[in-house]
């Protein structure tokens, strides 16, 4: 069922910020790993600080420890690519492969698992001294997560298809019934069994009225350039055709063929209901 404007436009509010959230983390990211390389280039060629409370390279978030260096650029690496995967998944691109392969952040799912893995990767990135544009980023990323995750719990796995645009161009158009775009309060005509006239003289004019099922339907059909052809027979060829039906059946006379219209003839049993 389609959902209210008030709903589809929210959720569509929402959705705009976890893209904005998820591409200021990932510009963040790669600024704060680029710095972390320089700091680690510029720690090689000073002197080694005597002050041993330092647990991190200056300038930096590279523990200082043994293959430090190399953990914290992977860190960031795993970063990026989550924000990656995640930035994906919001623009529903390619929606099939996580329909497939990562289901909870497929079509079939809700907003909550998209809104833990923003707060995760948003709360890893605080717990760590960084510059002000990745703690801002950080922190709205943080944020956005906290609210998908409860659009999550109030909408659960209906909050995407509430705000799919194709969903909602198409939610209206959802019925099982066949649909009549005219006006079919008031008729203008009704046809007669063969002839097809209006009902009044007011609609002789009107063109849009049917010709029935006579010689003027067959007419009109032809300058149309469709062609007329009699029916198949109902009664497969190897069987005899039957004279009657029995003593509680129709007993039915076949239509007589002679001009362009149909004529059919049926006489019931006496007893017949």
């Amino acid at each position: 069922m389609p959902s209210s404007p008030h709903v589809f436009y929210g959720l569509s509010a929402v959705r705009a910020l976890s893209v904005v959230a998820l591409l200021l983390a990932f510009a963040s990211s790669i600024v704060a790993m680029v710095s972390d390389i320089r700091a680690v280039n510029r720690s090689q060629h000073e002197p080694p600080s005597s002050d041993g409370a330092c647990g991190y390279i200056g300038g930096s978030t590279v523990p200082n420890q043994p293959a430090g260096v190399f953990w914290a650029v992977v860190n960031r690496l795993f970063i990026i690519f989550q924000l990656v995967f995640l930035l994906l998944s919001e623009i529903s691109w390619p929606m099939a492969f996580f329909d497939r392969f990562f289901p909870v952040l497929g079509s079939q799912f809700g907003l909550g698992p998209l809104g833990i893995f923003q707060g995760l990767i948003g709360a890893t990135i605080l717990s760590h001294h960084v510059d002000k544009f990745t703690l801002v980023s950080a922190f709205f990323l943080f944020s956005v997560g906290c609210l998908n995750i409860t659009l999550g719990l109030v909408f659960r796995e209906l909050a995407k298809s509430k705000r799919s645009i194709r969903a909602w161009r198409e939610g209206g158009n959802d019925s099982t019934l066949p649909m009549h775009s005219g006006d079919i309060s008031t008729p203008k005509f009704r046809p007669s069994l063969f002839g097809g006239k209006p009902a009044d003289a007011s609609d002789r004019g009107d063109r849009s009225s049917g010709f029935g099922f006579g010689s003027q339907g067959e007419k009109q059909a032809g300058l149309k350039g469709f062609v007329i052809t009699k029916p198949g027979e109902a009664v497969p060829q190897h069987a005899p055709r039957p004279a009657s039906l029995g003593s509680s059946f129709y007993s039915v006379v076949e239509p007589k063929t002679t001009g362009p219209e149909y004529t059919s003839t049926f006489r019931s049993n006496p007893t017949a209901i």
